[in-house]
């Protein structure tokens, strides 16, 4: 009997495993079985407490607190008087300041990352008259004056407003031109790098609209074919600098709406042609525009304010680095009392309040942890709300702290990454937290982190993890032989068959300037594709390199004019580590990286070699003298500046190291690491008589979607891992 029990002891884990669903790629990329439920963002109104939303083709108010529907804003049955155009339907919506109109989004295309265009429609709510803002070509960032009177808009590289009560439209700008002139939005590397798309901003007063005018017509430029069918292929060009390259000129300029006239913005000590960067535009309380200039090499920032009537502009704040500043968004107090700027003038990233003298008032945040996000400022209870990695580099926090630097507290939970939207007073916020074992939970809090609600809890998702019967992720640390602290996080099967055996295993890599990949969060697709390798036999495991982000200045920019070299370093020690540990075999061992990502397991099997025995790199860089000027010249400076830095850390020039297997991805429509990265990659392997595989994806661009494509990726890439790694004996 006894001997009986044992053996039914002894077969049970069996049993569970083989009870244990299988993952597929099918139910991760086409079917969607396993994508969290999100909670779309809020447009909290004024009173703080209510938001609305778009469902069901109508503007639905809701009352934060308790969920409650309390009103429908919008509908396209309320229409009285209709427009020419009007479709009934709408993809997008904004509310002038006082509620009183409503403009309308319709056939919202993209363009590049951020930016969109569209038809628009005007809604009163009083008449319930529908007007259409403008005929012809699709517009771009339309936005109402502070008085609900006018919209401004963005269409064919100039800008526009509009008079509602008359419906007469000015030209303010008039010499745009496609890849040449723009007025009021911004090329393709302000809007990639600098996230600035809409380039113009009204006063607060709404007698003025400041903007910018990009000049790109001495950009070289770029083009892609395009194949939909046709007998010839289509060809995309548009403006894009490249290391040392030109780039656009921009000046700041303000226009006085009731005089008709734009004034130039001078900026002094700036010559005309001077290479440098004016990324932010923001008017201060009082009628006077704050400009965020940089230079090229962006390691020097100047703050200035414009008087809008003349132009003139003063010195409000300066900063300069030894290596580079990040750009951050500045924060004047509503009272027009002063502002709020983040620096790393300490070593990590923190809060400072400054007056409009520009003189430092206080330090609102200090210690040795970075600041990671500011939510904003609530004037009223004269205090402030931000993010920060204050307890461990892997986690995120929410604060609030007083105008004084004094009485810090913690809101919302300990662990894993918390962010927070707060509504327009502050009262609330929509609170999210996941880990890397949890998919994201959505609540409200109070201000002082009390629940009011659950929103989401995703538990549905929770249940097919217990049914797929997936593996913790949990956290390691080890030591570099250069006594480098490194963190990481790593699945392990669990099923019986892969006992006491040593496995293959995958490390994925992304590594870019202050990113982290190792944080206590949840991991969205990719977490089911490492459980369905773990299932297969798989360990799954990644580590954050010196040069992410978490750990304060020294850490992050260590990698300055050297991209890649300690990065790679840790990398390839990081798989060294990895392959002594008892249950992975280290001569099987691959790494797996999209992006930056594909430039790091590039470089890892290259510079890696025996170490790594096969690598995919997705869209990755290949040499940074073929990617854009602004990300690529605040790590590195040009390439004429910084040869050394750029060739000794190409992929390109190491090919005759490779002694593994390697799988190279594109996308033919990335506008954004070009497939010519792949191409002289592809030329040098050649060159080398290296053996590699590969594969193209028409008409796609960095991100490698739509039509199936991310799920031909995955399948190929389980493929090639299954050939190259767990089939694969040293």
């Amino acid at each position: 009997m006894r001997f009986f029990t044992i053996i039914i002891l002894l077969l049970f884990p069996y049993t569970v495993a083989f009870a244990q669903k299988a993952i597929t790629l099918e139910d991760i990329w086409k079917e969607g079985a396993f994508a969290p439920n999100g909670i779309p963002g809020f447009n909290f109104q004024d009173d703080g407490v209510h938001y609305t939303r778009l469902e069901n083709n109508a503007i639905v108010q809701y009352d934060l607190r308790n969920g409650e529907q309390t009103a429908t804003l919008f509908a396209p049955h309320m229409v009285v008087e209709t427009a020419k155009g009007w479709k009934k339907s709408f993809d997008g919506y904004q509310f002038s300041s006082d509620g009183s109109k409503i403009l309308l989004a319709t056939g919202t295309e993209p363009i590049y990352r951020w930016s969109t265009q569209s038809e628009y429609f005007i809604f009163d709510q009083k008449s319930k008259a529908l007007s259409r803002l403008n005929f012809g070509t699709k517009q771009r960032y339309a936005t109402f004056s502070p008085d609900a009177n006018k919209v401004a808009f963005f269409m064919d590289n100039d800008l526009y407003i509009k008079e509602l009560s008359t419906g007469k439209i000015a030209k303010i700008t008039q010499d745009g031109k496609i890849n040449e002139i723009i007025n009021g939005g911004s090329d393709w590397v302000y809007e990639e790098e600098f996230e600035l798309v809409k380039a113009f901003e009204w006063s607060p007063d709404g007698k003025y609209l400041a903007y910018f005018r990009f000049d790109e017509s001495e950009v070289p430029e770029m083009t892609m074919e395009m194949y939909k069918g046709g007998v010839y292929p289509e060809l995309v060009k548009f403006k894009y600098p490249k290391v040392g390259e030109k780039n656009a000129q921009v000046t700041a300029h303000i226009f006085d709406v009731a005089a008709g006239r734009a004034t130039k913005v001078q900026i002094p000590d700036r010559a005309e042609g001077l290479d440098d960067y004016l990324p932010r535009l923001v008017w201060v309380p009082g009628n006077q525009l704050c400009l965020t200039w940089m230079n090229r090499h962006q390691n020097h920032q100047k703050l200035f304010l414009a008087e809008a009537g003349s132009g003139i502009t003063k010195l409000l704040l300066e900063e300069k680095n030894q290596c580079y500043i990040d750009l951050h968004e500045v924060c004047f107090l509503p009272n027009g009392s002063g502002f709020i700027v983040q620096s790393e003038k300490s070593g990590f990233n923190h809060l400072y309040l400054h007056d409009l003298s520009g003189k430092e008032v206080v330090a609102l945040t200090k210690g040795n942890w970075d600041v990671t996000d500011l939510y904003g400022v609530d004037t009223k209870n004269e205090c402030l709300y931000y993010q920060a990695a204050a307890e461990k580099p892997m986690q995120r926090e929410i604060y609030q702290v007083n105008l004084k630097g004094q009485k810090t507290k913690m809101i919302g939970q300990l662990g894993g990454v918390q962010s927070a939207q707060f509504s327009t007073t502050f009262d609330y916020f929509v609170h999210t937290q996941s880990t890397l074992n949890s998919p994201p939970q959505y609540q409200v809090l109070d201000r002082k982190g009390n629940k009011i609600r659950s929103l989401e809890a995703n538990e549905a998702l929770a249940a097919k993890q217990m049914e797929h019967g997936v593996q913790p992720l949990t956290f390691f640390n080890f030591k570099t032989t250069e006594n480098v602290d490194l963190n990481g996080w790593i699945l392990k099967p669990n099923a019986p068959q892969y006992q006491n055996q040593k496995l293959p295993l995958l490390m994925f890599v992304y590594g870019g300037p202050g990113s982290q990949q190792v944080l206590d969060q949840w991991k969205g697709n990719n977490y089911w594709w490492f459980q369905m390798l773990a299932q297969q036999g798989y360990v799954v495991a990644c580590v954050d390199n010196r040069g992410t982000g978490g750990r304060g200045e020294a850490f992050k920019k260590i990698t300055y004019k050297q991209l890649g070299h300690y990065e790679t370093i840790d990398q390839i020690e990081a798989a060294k580590y990895l392959g002594t540990l008892p249950y992975i075999d280290a001569g099987r061992i691959g790494i797996f990286g999209w992006s930056y990502g594909g430039y790091m397991s590039s470089l890892s099997i290259l510079k890696g070699s025996g170490t790594f025995q096969s690598a995919i790199a997705v869209a990755p860089v290949t040499n940074w003298k073929w990617y854009d000027s602004v990300y690529t010249e605040r790590y590195m400076q040009t390439h004429a500046e910084n040869k050394v830095g750029y060739e000794e850390n190409a992929p390109t020039n190491f090919v005759e190291s490779l002694s593994g297997k390697y799988l190279l991805v594109h996308g033919l429509g990335d506008d954004n690491v070009h497939f010519q990265h792949s191409a002289e990659m592809t030329n040098h392997l050649i060159l080398a008589n290296k053996p590699f595989d590969s594969m193209i994806y028409p008409n796609r661009n960095h991100g490698i979607n739509g039509g199936n494509a991310r799920l031909h990726l995955y399948a190929k890439m389980t493929r090639f891992l299954e050939e190259s790694l767990k089939n694969s004996r040293p």
